[in-house]
């Protein structure tokens, strides 16, 4: 009988090669954390260097490595959202988004970022309640650090989250446990509460419009080539117009101030001008295509990727402050002892949240990007077109109408419009199950609406666990920062002082 038996060195050996394997990937899991620590530590020997002798230096390496950590946290959780449904489309591969979206947040914030910010996040305490320099300090930092860690905590659990929020709930906090309830503007506040319902609801709105558009006057029609060589220039020419007046009103504040009406007439100008170069090149594109729905995402690649680079330099030139204007207002709180209500970005302070945001989205940013792209619903470049033109019209009818809103609720919002609207539309449009039947007689069974109820939970295109989890990390954001804040405030006001 042969033996079959393995040999005990052969046994030795598949154990260590297991241990190796496994050594090896936790060696990998460690990769991105180390790095983010090279990084901080790198920021605060900057700031060493910078301050080196100065009064006060120990606070500000101290909140220059705590800033440090929260623009990586920013990175992470917040850029998912600009280049996530273009990676979920498959109009770019991963590598490149985080590429593409890596260089553009640097440029925004470099470039177009807010050289002057209100030290006092959104106006929400009042700057006479926390005028001791002491106590300032204290509070800025316990609202960096519980906003950090509270987006930190969201990305691990998978859920997007307003990083404005956040910032803003830690603000509040400290500041409630500073100088008591009556320091906060309460209707600050609630406008701000407000936003959490309808920011994602407009967006998810005017997602589910557009896509709406598109089925209709593109995707059910029998000549589809020909329905889109009319539709997807005009569809272009909207995308640039409504990120010109995006860009122009939210993206070069630094540069120039421009106010709605002017972004407005530059949007058109460059709708118009998107329009008459989009004809000739989509009709160059469409020529030899076939009859198909594949067909179609061919032409919408192209604008997904310029609207993940322009919504990643807004994103940039605004978010920026989220991680450094706290920092900053310590900076000059230290050195010249007292607490102004706007205070000046040094360039050192800018880099430091410009490559923060750029390292976080590299190191751990694909995790929210297939979370955003890939698992609440399905996206092809039609939806992500949808998803992607959402973000930059209701920041414009928002500002219109004079709301604070989250760029993150308002693209995961539009996620989820898309995802409704398809459940919808997929068991009670007419329109669509007489185009198939035609398209499959005498080939296959005929579609018919769904009329057992669960046959439609088993088609439902929105996971509904994303979907309250997500949902349920919105609504405890501020709350859970300011309580986290609150905590902190105590411990290192006495530290500080």
């Amino acid at each position: 009988m042969p033996n079959y038996k393995k040999p005990t060195l052969d046994k030795d050996l598949d154990k260590l090669s297991y241990m190796e394997e496994a050594a090896g990937r936790l060696g990998q899991g460690l990769v991105a954390p180390g790095l983010a620590l090279v990084f901080i530590a790198l920021c605060a020997m900057i700031a060493t260097a910078v301050l080196f002798g100065s009064p006060g230096s120990a606070v500000i390496i101290s909140a220059t490595a705590i800033g440090a950590y929260m623009a990586l946290n920013i990175g992470a959780n917040d850029v998912a959202n600009n280049v996530g449904p273009a990676v979920g489309s498959r109009a770019m591969s991963l590598l490149m988004a985080l590429v593409i979206a890596a260089v553009f947040e640097s440029a925004g914030a470099l470039l177009a970022g807010g050289d002057v910010v209100g030290t006092i996040s959104k106006g929400i305490i009042d700057p006479a309640s926390v005028s001791d320099p002491h106590v300032f300090i204290a509070a800025m930092m316990a609202a960096l650090v519980s906003s950090a860690l509270w987006i930190n905590l969201a990305t691990w659990i998978g859920a997007p989250v307003s990083t404005t929020h956040s910032i803003v709930g830690g603000v509040m906090g400290a500041g409630i446990a500073a100088a008591g309830f009556a320091a906060v503007d309460w209707s600050t506040m609630s406008s701000i509460a407000a936003s959490w319902v309808i920011s994602p609801l407009l967006g998810g709105v005017i997602a589910a419009g557009f896509l709406a558009l598109i089925k209709t006057q593109i995707i059910y029609r029998e000549d589809k080539i020909a329905a889109a060589r009319l539709w997807v220039p005009i569809l272009i020419a909207i995308m640039a117009g409504a990120f010109s007046a995006y860009l122009a009103m939210k993206g070069l504040k630094k540069i120039i101030k421009i106010d709605l009406q002017i972004a407005l007439l530059i949007g058109l100008g460059t709708g118009l001008l998107a329009w008459a170069l989009a004809r000739p090149f989509i009709a160059r594109q469409a020529k030899g295509l076939e009859n198909r729905n594949q067909s179609l995402r061919k032409l919408f690649a192209l604008p997904l990727v310029f609207s993940a680079a322009l919504l990643s330099f807004a994103h940039g030139a605004n978010d920026v402050a989220n991680a450094v204007g706290p920092l900053a207002a310590i900076v000059h709180t230290v050195a010249l002892g007292d607490v102004a209500t706007k205070v000046v970005i040094p360039l050192w302070v800018m880099a430091v949240g410009a490559f923060g945001i750029s390292f976080g989205l590299l190191l751990f940013g694909p995790k929210l990007i297939r979370m955003v792209g890939q698992q609440i619903t399905k996206l092809n470049p039609m939806r992500a077109y949808c998803v992607a033109i959402s973000a930059a019209i209701t920041v414009i009818v928002a500002s219109w109408l004079g709301m604070p809103v989250s760029s993150t609720h308002i693209a995961v919002g539009a996620v989820f419009g898309v995802g409704f609207f398809r459940e919808w539309y997929t068991e009670n449009s007419a329109r669509r199950i007489q185009y198939v039947n035609e398209k499959t007689e005498g080939k296959v069974k005929k579609v018919r609406p769904v009329r057992n109820r669960e046959e439609q939970a088993r088609r439902k295109l929105v996971r509904r666990s994303h979907f309250m989890t997500i949902v349920a990390a919105w609504v405890i954001t501020v709350p859970a920062a300011a309580v986290l804040s609150a905590c902190l405030f105590f411990i290192l006001d006495k530290l500080i002082a």
